[in-house]
């Protein structure tokens, strides 16, 4: 769907819901942001495609993502949660994933969509366009047949694994790991990074910060700025006091060097 004059009736028709499947398609390559691609959700009958580079009126999905009465069925939840808080500014609510799900089954053994929809329905999917250049226009056929399939069996699935789950009292065990991808999903892209840091020195929290905010400026990856590798080269011309120009050596880049070596004086 590339059209905002039938969005509004298509979001009251899925409102109307009590359980849909939700998946996304991004493009996270040259940028800081992810680029939003598509959205696909499905109920249990139809399929719907919202094409993110052509809507205007994305925000309204909100109410469907953030509604508590209205049950969203996600695999491998935490990076589409990404996506859509990084897009949208949306936490989604009353959610569950066939993957954690199936995780807890198995011990442990974190599962491909592919393997799961073939051990609970028997179907072979198609996953060649996996690797897709979803920010090309027109959509092929082959990539609406592939994103399509990506919700199709979300229902079906959820269906069986929770008749498992309260068969064996499972439910809440699964619910809060399920919260907890959430939780991480739904923050500022840098938290999860600097939180490994928590133990290092000031000055080492404060270049990797400039490196973030400056790359989010930019929408650029944190990498195009500088690398990890020049991380601790650039820290030890602070740390020996040596000339600040060298850091002109390291980012290629005047305005940068300037802009670093001002901050840090």
């Amino acid at each position: 769907m590339d059209s905002d004059s039938i969005f509004d009736e298509v979001l009251k028709e899925i409102s109307g819901e009590k359980i849909l499947g939700v998946d996304t398609e991004f493009d996270w390559r040259n940028t800081y942001y992810p680029n939003l691609c598509l959205i696909q959700i499905s109920t249990k009958k139809k399929i719907f495609l919202f094409d993110c580079l052509r809507l205007d009126s994305l925000f309204k999905l909100n109410f469907i993502f953030e509604n508590e009465d209205i049950i969203k069925v996600f695999h491998s939840i935490r990076s589409d949660v990404t996506v859509l808080y990084s897009s949208l500014n949306t936490k989604v609510s009353n959610c569950f994933d066939i993957q954690i799900a199936e995780k807890f089954f198995s011990s442990g053994d974190q599962k491909s969509y592919a393997k799961i929809v073939l051990k609970y329905l028997s179907l072979n999917i198609d996953k060649s366009e996996t690797n897709s250049n979803w920010l090309k226009r027109p959509i092929t056929e082959s990539q609406i047949n592939y994103a399509a399939n990506d919700v199709r069996f979300l229902i079906k699935i959820y269906l069986q694994q929770i008749r498992i789950l309260e068969r064996e009292n499972s439910y809440l065990d699964v619910k809060n790991l399920i919260e907890k991808e959430i939780d991480l999903g739904s923050q500022e892209l840098f938290i999860p990074r600097l939180k490994k840091m928590k133990y290092r020195k000031k000055i080492e929290k404060d270049l990797f910060m400039w490196r973030e905010n400056i790359a989010k400026e930019r929408n650029v990856p944190p990498s195009y700025i500088f690398k990890d590798k020049y991380f601790k080269k650039i820290l030890k011309i602070y740390d020996e006091n040596t000339l600040k120009e060298n850091i002109y050596d390291i980012l290629h880049n005047e305005k940068l060097a300037n802009n670093l070596i001002e901050s840090f004086k």
